[in-house]
């Protein structure tokens, strides 16, 4: 089954080679109309607009996807670039929603699709909802938290995937050993399409400097995470008493749009919606 996570393959490929034997990677501008690919991904596509941080490409149907110029590799005719912002570009141009795709006026939300897009928590459904919101609507897609998914396996297996009913599922703290890693490895089917994020919580999906701290603390074992984050965080009442659902409103509220955000989350919801909106 694919599945996406944090994890990389260390001391492979380029990095493995010595320093002069290393190829320099050439840097091309982000002009609007080149055509690359995402290496990751597999995406191919015409460059629409480079943003601040970020570029987004359009395939041959229509579907537009962000990718971080810091993060992701490119590739032109199987050879790897560098993007970087074109000098002096113009900001100004098409309506693009929160998760940056193009803006859809005018037309009705699709009626949902069969497949889904399942995520752990309550939490993170809102995360979603309010970057990606526009673009889901538009695709039909209904996003369904789980509140955990220590029966993952069970839930996949009464769902019934298949190719027209596809599952899209997202999961916290996706990294090596992780009780999560080992609870998606009994997921196996091939409609279905489990990515991650290394966070502990969705929380921490969201970039500090959007809620003007330096970074997010460190909690000790033992310790309620998002309690001890908000106690950390002096986010507490006159008794000293935290209270995580007050404080994830405060979370939410600033998150005006992907760039609030950390690219792997990026990366692993705009890959599950591909999956399940993919004509099959």
């Amino acid at each position: 089954m694919p599945r996406w996570n944090s994890l990389s393959n260390a001391g492979s490929g380029a990095d493995a080679l010595p320093p002069h034997r290393r190829r320099e990677v050439p840097q091309l501008s982000a002009e609007a109309g080149l055509v690359v690919e995402d290496a990751a991904s597999g995406f191919c596509g015409a460059i629409v607009r480079c943003e601040r941080d970020s570029v987004l490409l359009e395939d041959s149907k229509g579907r537009v996807r962000m990718f971080p110029l810091r993060c992701a590799a490119f590739l032109i005719d199987g050879d790897p670039i560098t993007l970087v912002r074109p000098v002096g570009q113009d900001t100004a141009g098409t309506t693009r929603s929160a998760s940056g795709s193009v803006k859809v006026v005018g037309r009705r939300a699709r009626v949902a699709r069969a497949s889904r897009i399942w995520v752990e928590g309550k939490h993170d459904a809102e995360l979603v909802e309010r970057v990606w919101g526009h673009d889901l609507r538009v695709d039909g897609v209904v996003v369904e938290p789980l509140d955990g998914i220590d029966e993952l396996a069970e839930r996949v297996a009464d769902f019934h995937p298949a190719p027209h009913r596809r599952l899209g599922v997202l999961v916290d703290h996706l990294v090596g050993g992780s009780k999560e890693s080992r609870l998606v490895q009994a997921v196996r089917s091939q409609h279905v399409l489990v990515t991650g994020h290394p966070y502990v919580d969705i929380w921490q999906a969201v970039r500090p400097a959007a809620l003007s701290i330096p970074r997010w603390p460190d909690v000790p074992r033992g310790v309620p995470w998002k309690e001890g984050v908000c106690q950390a965080l002096g986010w507490v009442d006159r008794r000293g008493i935290a209270d995580p659902a007050q404080e994830w409103c405060r979370i939410l509220d600033s998150v005006a749009s992907f760039r609030d955000l950390e690219p792997a989350l990026l990366g692993a919801v705009e890959a599950l919606i591909d999956f399940v909106t993919t004509d099959v």
